[in-house]
């Protein structure tokens, strides 16, 4: 063991040592290259378990590269080491304003969260009623005309029959009837389904005009037709298609 930790030294001193000018990287890797050969030959020939780690010890140095400064300060990124952090916005505000929100009273900070705490719970539940009164609504429609409609989604004109029918059920001038004149039988189908959404009765009638049918929708409102939802049709089938509950 004392000749091999001998020999160990000699080559460290000539890795240390090694020539100036334009062959000292090539002769150093050489005798990097040449330092391993010797130590893998001293571990396959000593059979001392102490002796065997503290070889193979020294072999994995030697095998790893010696690092520069950019990668040994790499090592100790990110920050307090690295390079600095950006100003945060606690450092940025003056003395006093921070002194202020650091300070504030225990008793004072309890009723600030409270008070957010219960608005938060009272617009959501605001909001699960709004959504409850139109899925609802929305199961008024027959199954087929709810089909239909998510099938063929046409929200530019499920807007127009829902802003007639909405302005028909907060008309307070005392208008009983809405007549609508829709000759497409599948937009006629919609406002059928709209009708049903806003709970107002859909009567349509086929009349001869110029030698030609014609179609007349009827709306009225019925006993238990209130103030219509908050959230229209409209709006409710866009929440149930982007996955809101």
């Amino acid at each position: 063991m004392a000749d091999l930790l001998r020999r160990e030294e000699e080559f460290y001193a000539s890795l240390f040592d090694s020539p100036k000018g334009g062959d000292a990287v090539k002769s150093r890797g050489q005798m990097i290259e040449r330092k391993i050969e010797v130590l893998e030959d001293m571990a396959t020939k000593v059979s001392n378990r102490r002796s065997r780690r503290w070889l193979n010890d020294r072999l994995l140095i030697e095998l790893v590269p010696r690092l520069h400064v950019e990668e040994i300060k790499g090592l100790f990124a990110p920050p307090p080491w690295g390079e600095e952090l950006p100003v945060s916005a606690f450092c940025r505000t003056s003395d006093g304003e921070w002194d202020a929100f650091r300070s504030i009273d225990m008793d004072v900070e309890a009723r600030l969260m409270q008070q957010m705490k219960q608005s938060s719970t009272k617009q959501k539940n605001h909001v699960d009623s709004d959504e409850l009164i139109a899925l609802n609504a929305w199961h008024r429609i027959d199954r087929q005309t709810r089909e239909a409609i998510k099938r063929n989604f046409l929200p530019d004109l499920l807007d127009i029959y829902e802003d007639q029918i909405r302005a028909f059920i907060e008309d307070a001038s005392g208008k009983d009837v809405l007549v609508l004149n829709v000759q497409d039988p599948f937009q006629r189908l919609l406002l059928h389904g709209v009708c049903e959404f806003y709970n107002v009765s859909s009567t349509t009638t086929t009349t001869m005009r110029d030698g030609k049918l014609w179609k007349t929708t009827t709306i009225k409102r019925r006993p238990g037709t209130g103030a219509p939802s908050r959230l229209t049709l409209v709006s409710f089938l866009r929440m149930k298609k982007n996955g809101s509950q």
